[in-house]
Parts: C-alpha cells; structure tokens; sequence
C-alpha cells in the first residue's frame, strides 16, 4: 500500500494525524477539509481588519499581547532559521511573529504559529493553519484549505490551495501549488507548477507496477516525499507520486503514477 510511511517521517510534524496509516498517501488531501473545519482557531478578530481590507500596520503577535511595529524593534532575519528577532526596549520577545502592513486575511479561520514572518503583498484565506518560524513572502497567494508545518517557506508569487506542506518544505519562487503535498525538506525550483486537474472528466488514477488506482480525487496535483528536488521550470502531470530523495531535472514534465524513491526525472 503507498501509505504516509513510504513517503514521509511525520514524527515532528506538529499535524500528523491528518495521515491515516492504514490508508494510500493521498487520503490526507480527503481529511483536508473536515480537518481545517474543526481545527480551533485563535480569535484575531480585534486585531486584523475584517472584509479583505489590507492591515494598515505591522503588527507584532507576542503570545496573548499585541504590538505596533514602532513599539518594538524588529530584525528581519531569515524566520526558518529562527532568525526574526522582535524586542520592546531591550527586552527580547522570544517566538514574536510578525506580521507586515499590506498583508490581506480573507475570513477568520487562520491560526498564526511562533516566529512566523508574513510580508506585504500577501493574501491568505481561511482556512489557513501556519505553524512556527514560517515566512509567507510578498505577494504568496493562500487560497484556503492549506496547512503549513514548521520552518516552511511560501515564496513570492507562489499560489497554494488545499495543499499541505511538511516541515521545512519549500516552494519559494513563482510556484503553484494545487491539491498536493509537500514532504520535509523538499523543495521547488523557481518556477515549479504542481498541476492538479486533467483535461478528461472523472477522478485522477495513479498508475504503480500493481496496476491503476482511483484515488477518489477529482483534482489532485502531486505528492512529494521527503527531501524531494525540483529544478526551475519542472511541472508535474496530475497524480504524480514521487518518492524520497528524488529530482526532477530543469524544464521537465514529470508524467503522472508513482516514481520509485532516489531516481531522476528527466525529459
């Protein structure tokens, strides 16, 4: 069975049980939804403006308090790397996300983690779950229905929706991201394209050396194992499975069903 463990390590993923053990890899895209619908959510209601505006201000979110940029002092290190420090007249405020003036929240269901870092330009809807140390970079767009784990990079231009990303996984330069998951450390060249609905009608099939499986998804994009490389410009077919520690090479076009773990995919 092409369960989670033949894809990923999930024991730091803060959100593992989103995987069903006993079922295929992709029946977390099926939780997805029901998952997010329930997850509790922290009320930021008087703090980020209602009906799409844009937030006027950085704000700072420092556990139950709430800060103005020119409250504090803020370095802009790299947030993955535990790097954004926030501090209020000399005191650091260890874990302060920070999140910039331009950033747009469409709906209310978004959970905020520990060091995250939101820059302006971006437009994230709910639901949307984010986890410590994450950088959501100018102009990322989050369609709803997306669940990032620790030390995630959602770059700039980059669109996601109903997608999950594992620890540290990547997508940091002109991505999209539809219906897919991302394993640990996996990362996508500038470029990549994740593509999720085929031309025909009916459900995306995944073909493996046991024959063709219904995966029950209308719309499904790509799985990528842990430590799994994209060069710039590569897209994959719908259904696409890749295994761990594997690459796909420069302008190619990975064909769907599943693709053992450290091969190379190339035109």
């Amino acid at each position: 069975m092409l369960s989670s463990t033949c894809f990923f390590d999930l024991h730091d993923f803060s959100f593992a049980e989103i995987f069903t053990p006993d079922e295929p890899v992709w029946s977390a895209l099926h939780n997805l939804k029901p998952y997010l619908s329930a997850f509790s959510y922290p009320n930021y209601s008087k703090i980020f403006p209602r009906n799409g505006e844009p937030l006027a201000k950085t704000i700072v979110l420092h556990g139950d308090a709430t800060y103005l940029a020119d409250e504090v002092d803020i370095v802009f290190g790299d947030a993955p790397k535990g790097e954004l420090m926030v501090s209020k007249a000399g005191k650091p405020l260890p874990g302060a996300s920070v999140i910039m003036a331009g950033v747009v929240f469409m709906g209310e269901q978004i959970s905020i983690g520990q060091g995250v870092l939101i820059e302006p330009g971006a437009m994230i809807s709910s639901p949307t779950v984010i986890d410590d140390r994450t950088v959501i970079r100018q102009g990322a767009y989050i369609r709803g229905y997306c669940l990032f784990g620790k030390q995630c990079v959602v770059g700039h231009v980059t669109e996601v929706k109903h997608s999950i990303f594992l620890n540290d996984a990547k997508a940091g330069h002109f991505a999209y991201l539809g219906d897919s998951i991302l394993g640990t450390d996996a990362n996508l060249g500038a470029g990549t394209k994740l593509a999720n609905l085929k031309f025909t009608t009916g459900n995306v099939s995944i073909k493996t050396p046991e024959g063709v499986i219904d995966t029950g998804l209308r719309k499904f994009g790509a799985i990528l194992a842990d430590k799994v490389q994209t060069g710039c410009n590569s897209v994959t077919n719908p259904g696409t499975l890749i295994g761990p520690r594997s690459m796909i090479l420069p302008n190619t076009t990975a064909p769907s069903g599943l693709h053992k773990g450290t091969c190379i995919i190339r035109d």
